[in-house]
Order: structure tokens, then sequence, then C-alpha cells
């Protein structure tokens, strides 16, 4: 880091384009965001344990994982708001926090939007969207933050203030605000979390939209796998303050880690077998578990969408022991030969089974995934929350 010493960050040297065109978001020069083995420490608790990740420029990436996992920790520091206790943030190969620099938050070109939003009450709508510009001119900056209120569609109400404005229209003002200094980095701690399903669904869009007219590199901290799938070029997956495993959705979806991140990405079932004969010998194949011994016991996983219904005779049989409509789909719980516990899958309402009929299933076996036991534990021992709300 020596070379690198003195160095601006490109992020804070850049001007932000003054000609974007009228509706869309003035484009700025993103950075690259590094955590370098950042660790946080509260007393003997980690918050952060050895957390590394590379954000490439203008990569908008989802940090998805449960409450307490560190996301919000990790947020907090990379927008210099926390120290690290060990460990090192750079932005565009420039050290911001670490153990021989610290660089104030407002000078890392760095934009927060807050879970809450967290507007000023006592300022009006365009006062709080100027709020980031008060080293310009005042008529500039009322001008940067009137074009920023159009983007989101929300000029008309710049006079008032934030009580009178709905949810959506509350975190549209939080967005202009964060994005009208043109930061470099923007980080975002669940901001949908507080809007109903289908807001929150037309503001992910809108957002995404910003964004990407902005170009701004994203850290976008979220709990809902759904949402991380929707606005993500990668997900980085976090547990107990570490990374479990980053990629694209589709790569954690076909070729999760562990048990843990196959349960946020897919509805399955989890049964527990133990090796024989040197394999895992199912009713639906045999299996190999690399790095198990005979006896040893592995969890067998099935996802509910590859399971198929078929009639009786033409697969392994079975019998439908419930069906609970749920709309578009019926869930099927299935008592099927071979297996100690009931299997579930989903199929298409109108088209499942009655209560009792004797049914056949066939298993993609591609599809099916396989873990060792400890797996469903995390690093203390502790057993690791299936949470099928995540999924």
């Amino acid at each position: 880091m020596d070379s690198l010493r003195g160095r601006r960050s490109a992020a804070a040297q850049s001007p932000a384009s003054q000609d974007a065109p009228p509706g869309r978001a003035a484009a700025t020069i993103a950075a690259r965001l590094t955590f370098d083995n950042v660790e946080r420490l509260y007393g003997s608790s980690g918050a952060l344990r050895g957390f590394s990740l590379d954000i490439e420029p203008g990569e908008v990436v989802c940090l998805l994982g449960p409450s307490g996992s560190g996301k919000t920790t990790l947020l907090r520091i990379a927008a210099g708001i926390e120290k690290p206790s060990a460990g090192r943030v750079l932005i565009n190969d420039y050290e911001v926090a670490g153990p021989t620099r610290f660089v104030a938050p407002e000078k890392r070109n760095v934009g927060l939007m807050f879970q809450d939003f967290a507007l000023f009450p006592h300022l009006t709508i365009l006062e709080n969207v100027a709020f980031g510009l008060r080293s310009l001119p005042r008529e500039d900056a009322r001008r940067e933050a009137l074009a920023a209120l159009a983007r989101v569609g929300l000029e008309r109400y710049a006079g008032d203030y934030p009580h009178i404005l709905s949810g959506g229209e509350q975190q549209r003002v939080a967005l202009a605000r964060a994005l009208v200094p043109r930061p470099a980095v923007m980080l975002m701690d669940e901001p949908f979390s507080g809007l109903d399903v289908q807001l929150r669904e037309r503001m992910q869009e809108e957002t995404l939209r910003l964004l990407r007219e902005t170009r701004a590199t994203c850290l976008i901290v979220t709990h809902a796998p759904a949402e991380a799938i929707r606005l993500g070029d990668r997900i980085a997956v976090m547990r107990a303050g570490k990374l479990v495993q980053a990629g694209k959705a589709e790569e954690l979806y076909r070729n999760p880690a562990d048990l843990f991140v196959a349960r946020l990405f897919s509805e399955i079932n989890e049964i527990p077998l133990r090796i024989v004969g040197g394999a895992l010998r199912t009713p639906v194949g045999v299996f190999a578990v690399p790095g198990l011994d005979e006896g040893e016991e592995a969890i067998l996983c099935i996802r509910r969408r590859s399971i198929r219904v078929l009639p009786a005779g033409q697969g392994l049989p079975g019998r439908v022991l419930h069906a609970t409509f749920l709309g578009d789909l019926a869930l099927l719980e299935i008592a099927a030969e071979g297996f100690d516990r009931p299997l579930l899958t989903l199929v298409r309402e109108g088209e499942q089974p009655e209560r009792g009929a004797e049914i056949s299933i066939s298993v993609d076996a591609e599809s099916v995934l396989v873990f060792p036991a400890d797996t469903s534990r995390n690093s203390d021992g502790e057993l690791i929350s299936a949470s099928p709300e995540m999924a």
C-alpha cells in the first residue's frame, strides 16, 4: 500500500456529468469497493469475522443474510460511521479505513440510504434533497435538488414537508437525496422493508433503473432472497459475521456452498440418511458424499419443484396425505415409498389429486443436493434455522 500513499480516490477526484438528459439521473464515475479481511468486535463478540469481498465499479451487489449476521455493521464501516477493529476498506484501491488510515465519511464520496429513510421533518422536501449539497452555492444546490426530485417524479412536492408523503414517496425522496451528490459508491440498508408488497416491487424496479442510470457502485443490504435475486448483479450471503458464498443468483441456486445457502434459495425437503457402502442410497438414486465415512449422517435435499406427480404405477409409489390451496398452486404432502417422512411438492391449482389418492412421483436426480449433516450447524455448533419464510 506504500505506492498508494497520497493517491486520491478516483471517486473523489472525478467531476460528475453536468449534461444528463431531462428525466434521467446524471452519471458519475463508479468506484471499486473492497473489503479486505474486515473484523468488528464489540467486547468479546464479533459482529464481523474476517470479511473479504471485492465489488466492481458499477456493480450492484446484494448483501443477504438473517438479522444479526453483520450486514448493517459492514455498511456502516464502508460509510465511515464505524471503524473496523481489523482489516481494511478500500475505494479504488485507496485505503479509507484500516490500521494506518481513516478517511472521514464526508470525504469518501459514498451515499448512504437508511432503512427508515431518515428524512428531516422540519425541512421541506426540497431542503431534504439539497441537504448533501451544502458545499454548492444556494441556487446551484436548489437547481440540482429540483432536478433530482423531477427524476423521481416528486418535484410538485418540493415546498411541502415529509409527513404528507406516503411510504413509497418518502422512499423516493430519500433515494433522490442520496443520489443527488452523485456518489461513486451507494450503500442502501434494507430500503424496501417498510413498504407493502406491490409498492415494494415497483420501488425496486424504479430504484434499480436510477442506479443503472447513475452507474454508481451499489451495495444493498437485504434479508429477502427474492429481493436479492431481483436487484443484484451478484449476491453475497452472510452468516454470523462471515461471508458464506458470493456469486450470481443462478450460481448460488444451482451450487449452494452449504445447507444454509440452499435453504435461502430453494424450498427443499430435508431427509437425514446415513452413508452405506460408501454412498447415500436413496429411493431416488445413489449419491456420493465426499469426506464422509461409512455410517456418518448426511442430509438429502430434494427441491419441492423437482418432484413431479404422476399417475399410479409410473414412478415411485406414493399417497397424497394432504393438499393445501395456495392460489395458483397447491402444496401436496406425499407419503412416498422408502422415505420415513412425507415429501412436499407444488402442483398447479386444479391439477392436484384428492387426499388419499394413490399416485407415483419422479425426482430430477440432477437437482438433488447432498450435504454433510454438520453443515446444518454454524461454526459455534448452533443449529441453523431453516427459515422457510426466506425462501
